[in-house]
Parts: structure tokens; C-alpha cells; sequence
């Protein structure tokens, strides 16, 4: 994750104080772009829950770019099981996303897993995870 994405994460989240002191407002989501995260957000958490790494693999984006191997085959073989462990998978199952608009006017949501954030973000074939990165 790029340090732009992380900071606006952590400025959407009220995380990190603004100028004056005062916490970030959260930006709330248009309607539409909720919905299809509701819906995505679903459809991940059952593929979790299953521990289905090739439906995983069908709702990330690639390449995705773990242990510099991008390709969905890698993912489900080995990405999957070191990114997902049971742990991250239960948190995943509970956690609130956190709308924002990123650097490039994508709709995207993080999810914050202890020192992780599992980014996911509106692409023309729906939400895709796209990211994971430190909670910095």
C-alpha cells in the first residue's frame, strides 16, 4: 500500500489528527457504491469462512503483488494460506470497512486486522481486494 493510501486511510478513520488538533470526519459512501461493498464484503466472508482460497482468488485483483509472485495460481497455492490465516479470517468476519475515495477518485474500503489493513476497491468487474499493507 502507498503511503498516500494509508494516510487517507488513517485520515478516514479519525486515526490521525488533523492540523488543529481535531480528528478527521469519515466520509460516508453513495448508496450505490455501499451496496456493492455490502454485497462483495458478503460473498469474501463466505469464501473465508469456507477457507475457499480460489473463490478468494475470483474476488481479488491481479496481479497482486505478494512475495513478488502476482499471479492468481501463487495466490491460491501459497499467498492465500499465509495472508488468510484463521486469526485474520475472524477478524475479517467482523470487522467495518472504511470508506474512502483514494488518490485516483477510486471507492475503496480497508479493513483493520491488528497491524494490517486488507484494502478493497471498486474495479469495472465490482469490488476486488486489492491490497494488503502494515497499520501504520
Amino acid at each position: 500500500m502507498t503511503l498516500h493510501r494509508t494516510l487517507a486511510f488513517l485520515l478516514a478513520a479519525g486515526l490521525v489528527a488533523g492540523a488543529s488538533g481535531a480528528h478527521a470526519q469519515r466520509q460516508r459512501a453513495p448508496a450505490d457504491v455501499q451496496k456493492a461493498y455490502d454485497t462483495f464484503i458478503g460473498d469474501f466472508r463466505k469464501a473465508l469462512k469456507a477457507n475457499d482460497a480460489a473463490a478468494v482468488a475470483q474476488l481479488t485483483q491481479f496481479p497482486f503483488h505478494f512475495a513478488d509472485k502476482p499471479d492468481a495460481d501463487f495466490f491460491r497455492k501459497t499467498g492465500y494460506a499465509k495472508i488468510f490465516t484463521p486469526k485474520v479470517r475472524a477478524c475479517i468476519a467482523k470487522a467495518k470497512g472504511v470508506y474512502d475515495l483514494d488518490g485516483e477518485k477510486n471507492h475503496t474500503y480497508a479493513v483493520f486486522c491488528g497491524e494490517t489493513i486488507f484494502t478493497f476497491t471498486r474495479t469495472a468487474e465490482g469490488f476486488r481486494f486489492t491490497d494488503i499493507g502494515p497499520n501504520d
